[in-house]
């Protein structure tokens, strides 16, 4: 059974996979702290969680999510953005950011001796960010660079045009990085105000994984925040996880077609509404996927790429969400061939519903437990996963369970997941020139 992870104060303490030790605290103040401690592993990762997104931006905050993963990086009282760089490179380590459109995460890997180092300057970032006027119009300038770049990428915009054209007027339709518009406009005051709002105690939640102890961990987190100014008060407990019950409404839109006489090949993208992170179906969606468009022996390459040559860049996946999910399938090829390349690839989307072999069933199940622990090999996914456990799901799995799910997945649960898919309503994007 999984573990539950109230948002109760105390510590929760159990073995997982192999003898490592989860422990998991809420310090005052409502700061979670999360360890894997991992026997034998002399790298460790550790990342500094708020479980705000592009989603949760109000009007006048418009990209400030993204606008803060990298105005952290410039500096704080403490350290320039030089002094933050040289600290990780000069022990090999490397620290990096992330954000997502319900969450923002800042992590470093380093050796487990340099962990105290991490902690520290990790959260010398989250907590005392000068976010300094000069700096400011220079990371505008730099994500501006960076948009502009995404939009040169035509796999990028099929993919940000199809997000929109499903959740349509919803804040999961918005690109995370918000648009050139919203960039120019946003003022520094608005991105201070989003930074105050949303990173503070309650907000935080510390994950790590690797050669760490987790009473150690607790204390250098306790000092850093206490050292950034930050008030842990007893008695506070964290924010709530958002309500995957919420009722969800968005428009929808069928059809883009962007015109772009500069590519040589089509972007193609067809998607529709899916299950939402949460679903006890999961597995099942897994193990579709996997058949459908997972790899090398899926339904979409061979028919589409071994079977006819007709496209290099061919398959399919899942992007859930709090409340729904999204599920996409995409190719890129010439222009002559987009229109049999897209009937194919519904066909098969459809094809699907009517049922999948016993051996793609074994196939699938096989190419996902593999994927699963290889991916697990290192301390960064595991300290994702914590960090994934504690946001979206409220409770961790260990791998042998989810392994478990995966195994229990019959071919009625994927064909039922693939007539509901398949029953939805679809919205096809093309970019590429115009035929």
């Amino acid at each position: 059974m999984p573990h539950p992870l109230p948002l109760t104060p105390g510590t929760l303490t159990f073995e997982q996979d192999h003898g490592a030790v989860i422990r998991r605290t809420i310090l005052p103040g409502g700061v979670r702290v999360f360890t894997e401690t991992i026997p034998g592993m002399r790298s460790a990762t550790i990342g500094a969680w708020v479980g705000v997104g592009s989603r949760d931006e109000a009007p006048q905050h418009g990209g400030s999510t993204h606008f803060l993963e990298h105005l952290l990086f410039k500096g704080t009282a403490r350290r320039s953005a030089l002094d933050i760089a040289e600290t990780f490179d000069r022990v090999g380590g490397e620290a990096n950011a992330l954000t997502g459109k319900e969450h923002t995460c800042y992590y470093a890997r380093v050796l487990d001796t340099d962990v105290p180092m991490a902690i520290d300057v990790i959260l010398d970032m989250v907590t005392s960010a000068k976010l300094d006027e000069g700096d400011f119009e220079l990371e505008r300038g730099v994500i501006l660079e960076e948009i502009a770049m995404n939009e040169d990428d035509p796999g990028d915009v099929a993919q940000e045009r199809l997000t929109e054209s499903l959740y349509l007027d919803h804040p999961l339709g918005r690109p995370i990085g918000g648009t050139p518009q919203l960039i120019e406009a946003v003022s520094r005051g608005a991105v201070w105000e989003h930074y105050g709002q949303h990173y503070i105690p309650a907000g935080l939640i510390i994950t790590a994984a690797g050669g760490v102890d987790h009473d150690v961990v607790c204390a250098l987190v306790a000092d850093a925040l206490a050292g950034g100014g930050w008030h842990l008060a007893d008695g506070a407990t964290p924010l709530a996880r958002r309500d995957a019950c919420a009722r969800f409404e968005a428009g929808f839109r069928e059809e883009v077609v962007i015109p772009r006489n500069d590519l040589e090949q089509t972007q193609l993208m067809v998607g529709v509404r899916s299950l939402k992170a949460t679903d006890n179906r999961r597995a099942a969606l897994g193990v579709y996927s996997a058949i459908l468009g997972g790899g090398m022996s899926s339904r979409l390459f061979q028919e589409i790429r071994e079977k006819r040559g007709l496209t290099y860049a061919v398959g399919s996946y899942a992007a859930p969400s709090t409340e729904t999910g999204m599920y996409a399938l995409y190719a890129a090829c010439a222009p002559s061939k987009a229109k049999e390349v897209e009937r194919l690839m519904i066909a098969e989307f459809e094809r699907i519903a009517e049922g999948v072999t016993e051996n793609e069933l074994e196939r699938a199940k096989g190419q996902i437990a593999g994927a699963t622990v290889l991916r697990l090999e290192d301390s960064y996914s595991r300290m994702s996963r914590l960090g994934k456990a504690e946001l979206v799901f409220g409770e961790l799995w260990s791998i042998g369970e989810s392994l478990e799910d995966v195994r229990k997945v019959t071919a009625e649960d994927v064909q039922a997941i693939a007539s509901g898919l398949a029953s939805e309503p679809r919205s096809v994007v093309r970019v590429g020139p115009a035929t």
